[in-house]
């Protein structure tokens, strides 16, 4: 089977792509974060924090928006790109670049209980700032997710006009998906598991069972199964990937095949990557491992990288 290009983004040295025995790297010195596919066989990101930038296939870098928000995740819906910011707001991005912020989502029910994600350590306040960790559309475009942490995941069915909103705020969603092409079929990794919808996010179940520990923090979808990261908190020294069909009720199971029973630290939000029959996941210590066939064996295709932000099979 033919190794994927992965693409690596780092919070502060660029990207690396991984495709033979040396990563090469774009963008150094600069911070590249929310890799996501833009549906032309390239890729979104976020760069510096304000520029939602596009890269070819080919390696070629283009802005199409600069915005005085801090932005942190990105979606495309055909034309449309929808763009979460850490202060919890959502923009839509037209194909000629305009910005829009979308005053619904300001509105959502329930706004003034969110708070941000933040804990205690060493006597330091550290954690992200109340934000949109992460966004996605159901594989019709109907149904848009937003990952608020920590404000549970509010729903639109109007293009972002207005949201409802899903799920407990005290389940402290890390990462939201849509299944690739199934509508209804939604999964989120939380600090008490992993959370399933079966009707676009309209409701949800949650799953412990597998599990050594509950909290999740990061979900993809590969093959006809479920990949979802776990770990004893945020800031575990070590951590476990999971698996579980897509359908049905089975407990998760741990994944083997070469991929260590502990990696290093988390894999956090975004950085579990699918595409076609490969899958990749990155941890806090910089290993890559790289999948060719739906998981079921894996490799550690690089060692070392700088901190890592997400991941995306080119």
């Amino acid at each position: 089977m033919t190794t994927p290009t992965v693409l690596v983004a780092t919070w502060r040295d660029g990207l690396f792509v991984v495709a033979g025995e040396t990563p090469d790297q774009e963008l150094p010195n600069q911070s590249v974060r929310a890799l996501t596919p833009d549906g032309h066989g390239g890729a979104l990101a976020i760069v510096n924090g304000r520029s939602l930038r596009r890269r070819t296939a080919d390696g070629v870098w283009s802005t199409i928006a600069r915005t005085e928000f801090d932005l942190a995740c990105c979606v495309p819906v055909g034309d449309v790109i929808y763009v979460g910011t850490d202060d919890a707001r959502v923009l839509r991005v037209g194909a000629d670049g305009a910005l829009e912020q979308l005053r619904g989502f300001d509105a959502v029910a329930g706004r003034e209980t969110w708070y941000a994600g933040s804990a205690v350590i060493n006597g330091q306040r550290v954690g992200p700032p109340l934000g949109i960790r992460s966004i996605t559309a159901t594989a019709d475009g109907a149904v848009l997710l937003a990952n608020v942490h920590v404000g549970g995941v509010p729903r639109s069915t109007d293009g972002g006009a207005t949201w409802q909103p899903t799920i407990n705020v005290d389940s402290d969603v890390h990462e939201v998906r849509a299944h690739p092409n199934r509508p209804g079929v939604v999964m989120a990794a939380a600090a008490i598991g992993l959370c399933t919808s079966r009707d676009g996010g309209m409701t949800w179940d949650v799953e412990q069972e597998g599990l050594h520990a509950p909290h999740c923090s990061a979900v993809a979808f590969l093959g006809d199964d479920v990949l979802v990261s776990a770990s004893v908190d945020p800031f575990a020294v070590q951590g476990a990937i999971y698996r579980r069909r897509v359908d049905g009720h089975d407990p998760l199971v741990a994944i083997g095949g070469g991929l260590p029973t502990w990696i290093d630290g988390i894999a956090d939000t975004g950085c579990i990557a699918t595409g076609g029959s490969a899958g990749a996941l990155a941890d806090r210590k910089g290993n890559l491992y790289v999948s060719v066939d739906t998981g079921r064996s894996w490799s550690r295709r690089a060692d070392g990288l700088p901190p890592t932000s997400s991941v995306l099979i080119a």
